[in-house]
């Protein structure tokens, strides 16, 4: 069965598209056809959170509400959601709990990033949590910028307003919302348009793979945090969009007991908590990646697909000896993740294939994990240098290691001359590390760019390597 038009709800109804470009964003359709326009446009690219918008769905047999970023959100990616806006929120005369707290504490400055900054405390407010502090609030708005720095009275507003339970006209209706979507999940394939120009976003795998086989030409989309980036700065002329976020066997996040398996479709925010749990470090890389928008729409896969040699998760994936399960139409195959990436953009695809998922191992009781960041700023910032390093120790001596970079050359990329330096050394020996960063020279040779120089990235390279050495000189578990 096929589908010729998106649906979604809006304001308790069902809304049907079946005449949009497939690069038609949510937030061009809200302002320049629904004429919604509470809803901003600032940077274009997902990061100033001025036109973030919530989105409604059901996971797990529970509703959830998530801000994303409607300026990089393809208008067929809202297909069996309910789209929120700020106009949505008073219940006739009466605000909103958060616009009241905001309007109380005077949160609004000159008011044009404040409907974003209340759609994101709205999804806050959703969750109903107990005890919301000031590092709860702030790691919520790390996605919306205010250009008049007035951060003080919103952060109070939404303590104020966001702790405990959520008592508003959404959550009274809840019930009724949850039965509404899931009216909407049916198992028929969605194609928008003509073969020439089309939304596509196929129900199975299986129709994936036929749709692929038709147009290899076309663009998979997962999160869109990056393509959409590709529409509203690179001005690309994408046609041909296969969505892959309605195949229901590439949402699967798999918790084993040596290994994480996640699929293709399953979002930062979703597979988080579970990467925290192999060690502190993922998941405090986690926390800064991107904002709590590009969390929930971005998925862990995509950021490796996509190919980008500074992404956060392919060094530390490496160091853990991740794998990636590649499919092209109905046969896959197992490559280690060091294997996907031959140069810069160039990815060892087939084509007509796409990641269908990334296993990641876990630590060995003998394994130590180290995983740094180096950025301009602490939050939503790409790396300059990401390092990755997996220790194995047994009586003081390394017995195995896997090291790797981003940032340092054209793809991700492991330090195997460090890691052969100090390969049966003593881990107690200022000396062993020190070879190993003697050794960087041999593994990288790093372009300057806007982002930092070849020389600072070296240094830095060189620091990771240091601070490990000087905690293995001072008997510290490493």
């Amino acid at each position: 069965m096929m589908r010729g038009a998106i649906r979604f709800l809006r304001r308790g109804q069902i809304v049907e598209v079946s005449n949009l470009h497939p690069r038609t964003t949510l937030l061009d359709w809200l302002r320049l056809e629904e004429r919604s326009t509470g809803t901003k446009e600032g940077c274009g690219e997902g990061d100033c959170g001025a036109c973030t918008v919530v989105l409604a769905r059901v996971r797990g047999g529970k509703l959830t509400y998530e801000p994303v970023n409607a300026c990089i959100l393809l208008l067929g990616q809202v297909d069996g959601a309910e789209v929120i806006t700020v106009e949505d929120l008073a219940n006739g005369t009466a605000l909103h709990p958060v616009q009241e707290a905001m309007v109380a504490s005077h949160g609004s400055q000159c008011g044009y990033c404040t409907p974003g900054i209340i759609m994101s405390l709205f999804a806050l407010y959703q969750k109903g949590q107990a005890g919301v502090d000031r590092t709860t609030v702030n790691d919520a708005l790390a996605g919306n910028l205010c250009r008049c720095t007035g951060y003080r009275p919103i952060v109070e507003a939404a303590i104020e307003a966001c702790a405990g339970p959520a008592n508003d006209a959404f959550s009274m209706r809840a019930a009724e919302t949850a039965r509404q979507l899931m009216a909407l999940q049916r198992d028929e394939d969605l194609f928008v348009g003509s073969e020439a120009c089309f939304f596509a976003a196929p129900r199975t795998e299986s129709a994936l793979s036929m749709v692929m086989g038709r147009h290899p030409d076309a663009r998979l989309v997962a999160g869109a945090t990056d393509v959409g980036l590709w529409i509203t700065k690179g001005l690309q002329s994408l046609d041909k969009i296969i969505w892959l976020g309605r195949v229901d066997s590439l949402a699967t996040l798999e918790n084993r007991a040596d290994e994480i398996s996640i699929g293709a479709t399953v979002t930062h925010s979703r597979a988080l908590p579970l990467l925290a749990t192999i060690d502190s470090d993922l998941g405090e890389i986690g926390r800064r990646f991107g904002s709590t928008q590009v969390r929930a729409s971005g998925t862990v896969v995509g950021n490796i697909a996509n190919g980008s040699p500074i992404g956060d998760w392919p060094p530390a994936f490496i160091a853990l000896g991740a794998t990636v399960e590649l499919r092209k139409g109905f046969t896959s195959r197992i490559l280690l993740l060091e294997d996907y990436f031959i140069e810069y953009r160039k990815q060892a695809l087939e084509p007509g294939e796409f990641v269908r998922r990334v296993t990641i191992q876990k630590l060995g009781p003998d394994d130590h994990a180290r995983f740094f960041k180096v950025s301009k700023r602490r939050d939503e910032d790409i790396s300059s240098v990401m390092g990755a390093f997996r220790i194995t120790v047994v009586d003081g001596t390394i017995t195995g290691a896997r090291i790797a970079y981003g940032g340092m050359a054209g793809t991700p990329k492991r330090a195997t001359s460090v890691e052969n330096a100090i390969l049966g050394q003593s881990i107690m020996d200022i000396a062993t590390w020190r070879a190993g960063s003697t050794a960087l020279e041999h593994d990288f040779a790093p372009l300057s760019d806007h982002r930092a120089s070849s020389v600072y990235r070296m240094q830095d390279c060189g620091r990771s390597l240091q601070l490990d050495a000087d905690i293995g000189h001072q008997g510290v578990d490493p």
